[in-house]
């Protein structure tokens, strides 16, 4: 009998949460995507699990603890030890964790034999090979770990367009040291490039989305659920991303870490190329709303001499998309001024003050507001030309 063929994206129709639905549709996933065949007895496995921050499973923020419990029975079934973490924004440490967990349902997971990470030391990690993180911080939970499975949400994102699988592993530095490199990577293209090292560098030997209820609007964090209804598997992160970007309407051209990978032959051109299990066409959402990302803002239009630069730099200071406050849905908590990584919010009677000139349009504002009062905001001059800019 012929070996069945592995494809390089997996997708299963998965239309609810419900546990016995989640499994088989993971299951169908990893086979299709070339299983678990990494996983040996004795083998410590870490799940890297998107919870950016202490949201309800309902609100579409992190993954369903349904898909991590999946995923852990799965492991325990190969005699794999499990731990579950992420460094979300915040303090690393336990007692911020053990909130995050509890708030996002992963304690669910403990009953089929997994850990959640309490081992909060950090490594120093060198990695020469890398364009822009040649040097990091590290959750050190991962760097002990044999393997790694990158366990990710679909949702938008308001700096990167899309946070998925190769978003997920900025969650691998630690806790609050996440707006050093927002400061050290204000421009949206090395900020993807950052974000491509860190996954590079993790090198997870398997990628699974949930994606059977995205978030869409304003995302990461207070965006809203949206169905899609199916889960992702594949062993390239990469290829996984531009398959996820295709159903909910975006391109490489939209989602900068897809930009970024393309540049370094780490995906093809030619998204076409990349062979799928399962239909897309069922599972894209054509409405689905996205926020635009930076990457299309950051290009040569008007020429390399002096005059075009300058042109470009206004050009670039008109078109890039900018945190914008909603003065109805604000409560006035703050969060907004201690997150900001360039300090250029400070708070007014009551309110949130951003100084555009300090902005560095990272979003941090915007993904951590807890009422999802900032709003990614879109220039008056890029809703007249259109979203679709070439980028050079």
């Amino acid at each position: 009998m012929a070996s069945k063929e592995i494809k390089d994206v997996a997708l299963a129709a998965c239309g609810s949460y419900d546990d016995a639905e989640v499994e088989a549709a993971l299951r169908e996933a990893v086979e299709a995507a070339g299983g678990l065949f990494f996983v040996e007895p004795g083998m410590r496995v870490a799940i890297k699990v998107n919870l950016v921050t202490a949201l309800k499973p309902e609100t579409a923020a992190t993954v369903h603890p349904s898909v991590v419990c999946a995923l852990v029975r799965m492991l325990k079934e190969r005699g794999a030890d499990v731990v579950i973490g992420d460094g979300p924004g915040g303090v690393y440490n336990s007692g911020y964790l053990k909130v995050v967990y509890d708030v996002c349902g992963m304690d669910r997971a403990e009953k089929y034999g997994a850990e959640l990470n309490d081992d909060f030391s950090v490594t120093e990690v060198q990695y020469p090979e890398a364009a822009h993180a040649k040097s990091f911080p590290y959750t050190a939970y991962l760097a002990k770990a044999d393997a790694i499975i990158d366990l990710c949400k679909l949702k938008t994102h308001g700096m990167m367009g899309m946070t998925c699988a190769v978003k997920n592993f900025f969650g691998s530095i630690p806790g609050s040291i996440k707006g050093e490199f927002h400061y050290r990577f204000p421009q949206a293209m090395d900020f993807a490039g950052m974000l491509v090292d860190l996954y590079e560098y993790s090198a997870p030997k398997l990628c699974i989305c949930d994606a059977v209820i995205g978030m869409e609007g304003n995302g990461p964090t207070m965006g809203s659920p949206r169905k899609i209804g199916c889960i992702i598997a594949s062993q390239n992160g990469h290829k996984l991303d531009a398959v996820a970007a295709g159903l909910i309407g975006l391109t490489p051209d939209d989602v900068p870490t897809l930009k970024a990978a393309q540049s370094r032959g780490l995906l093809p051109e030619d998204i076409s190329e990349i062979t799928v299990s399962g239909d897309p066409v069922r599972f894209t959402v054509p409405d689905f709303r996205t926020v635009p990302a930076q990457t299309d803002v950051f290009f040569h239009f008007f020429g390399k001499g002096a005059i075009g630069k300058a042109a470009d730099a206004v050009a670039k200071r008109v078109m890039t998309p900018f945190p914008k406050l909603d003065p109805s849905e604000c409560v006035g908590c703050g969060k907004c001024a201690g997150v900001c990584p360039a300090k250029a919010i400070t708070m007014k009677d009551g309110k949130p003050d951003i100084d555009r000139k300090k902005c560095i349009h990272c979003f941090c504002c915007q993904e951590f507001c807890p009422r999802g009062a900032m709003k990614v905001g879109k220039p008056w001059i890029r809703r007249i030309l259109g979203r679709r800019i070439k980028v050079d």
